[in-house]
């Protein structure tokens, strides 16, 4: 397992990391992405950590804080052996005080998410998206007494555009406060928005790209292909509506390739399409979801190769999207050139 740097920070992770969204199975919302339990939970992370993978990440709204508890009980006796991700902002339920990133909000949401993961604290912690009713001076500052306090290590936050992220930059460093090392995105070979001004960001200003959902929802596994429709018992039925739509063609596209890439290379699917995103610049980490070992360590088959450059140019010209507005008039491919690759470890 390779290790890199999150964006400009010290903290060294490895190239996959693990989703516990499939931790709790509680909730109508988050808890539909699986039901794994303690004894399910202490498998997969003992397969994690035997293949190198040490961060986990989880969020309060998973489950409805079940996912945090559940992982908590998994890691209890290795906490010095991991690293633990999460994420608060989004609301819990219909009370408006119960969600946001004001400083009573976040410092409430830190001790609850310290109390259910059983421990003395979160190696990174993430806003789980931009709050536009609270100051970004207010947010800031609560985030530096947390880090003061030993509670937090490194922040970072998710789904946060370009504009957003450059403000909480610029105030951080206006007023000394920690920078935001992470960006935790949706990110794959169906969905490439990122790379359009999120990616150049990360690269000219050290933030790390922490890539959540890298195979569509489902899309990228393989089952789904041209003339078949999404199988029964795909989490997809229930999880799309969250995430960007995805045009079917292109995705048969991409599918067709990526089968044609596997055979050559003896890989699966998913593998080849985690695979050509660790190789994307500014890509710190790959997270990747499993409600079994088996998709788990299909998962972890993703490292220790790597494709040719004839092959990503492949994946590259079947998955490529036209540019938006300001983009489109300049855009050049090779100008990704320009953009470091993560550091590695």
């Amino acid at each position: 397992m390779e290790y890199r740097r999150l964006g400009a920070s010290g903290l060294l992770v490895p190239e996959l990391s693990f989703g516990a969204g499939t931790f709790g199975g509680r909730g109508p919302l988050f808890g539909a992405w699986g039901d794994s339990g303690a004894r399910e939970a202490r498998e997969l992370v003992d397969i994690c950590l035997e293949a190198g993978v040490t961060l986990f990440d989880t969020a309060d709204v998973y489950s409805d804080g079940a996912s945090e508890e559940v992982l908590g009980a998994a890691l209890r006796g290795r906490r010095d052996e991991v690293l633990i991700s999460t994420k608060a902002g989004l609301p819990l339920s219909d009370d408006p005080r119960d969600g946001g990133t004001s400083r009573s909000r976040l410092i409430a949401a830190v001790d609850a998410a310290l109390q259910r993961l059983q421990t003395d604290r979160i190696d990174l912690f993430q806003l789980h998206a931009h709050d536009a009713g609270t100051p970004v001076e207010e947010v800031l500052s609560t985030l530096d007494g947390l880090v003061r306090a030993g509670k937090l290590r490194y922040v970072g936050v998710s789904n946060f555009p370009g504009w957003q992220l450059m403000d909480s930059l610029a105030t951080a460093d206006r007023h000394g406060w920690p920078r935001y090392v992470a960006h935790q995105v949706y990110y794959s070979l169906v969905g490439r928005d990122y790379e359009w001004d999120l990616m150049p960001l990360g690269a000219a200003h050290g933030v790390g790209a922490l890539v959540w959902s890298p195979l569509a929802w489902g899309r990228l596994t393989g089952r789904v292909r041209r003339g078949s429709p999404i199988p029964e018992g795909s989490r997809l039925h229930r999880t799309a509506e969250f995430g960007p739509p995805v045009d079917d063609e292109r995705l048969y596209d991409v599918v067709d390739v990526l089968e044609q890439i596997g055979a050559e290379s003896g890989r699966t699917v998913p593998q080849v399409a985690l695979n050509w995103l660790l190789s994307r610049p500014t890509v710190a980490s790959v997270i990747v979801g499993a409600r079994n070992a088996e998709q788990l360590r299909d998962n972890l088959g993703a490292v220790g190769w790597r494709l040719t450059d004839e092959q990503r140019a492949r994946l590259d010209a079947a998955s490529a999207q036209t540019a938006p507005y300001p983009h489109f008039p300049y855009r050049r491919q090779e100008g990704f050139a320009r953009l470091a690759p993560p550091i590695a470890g």
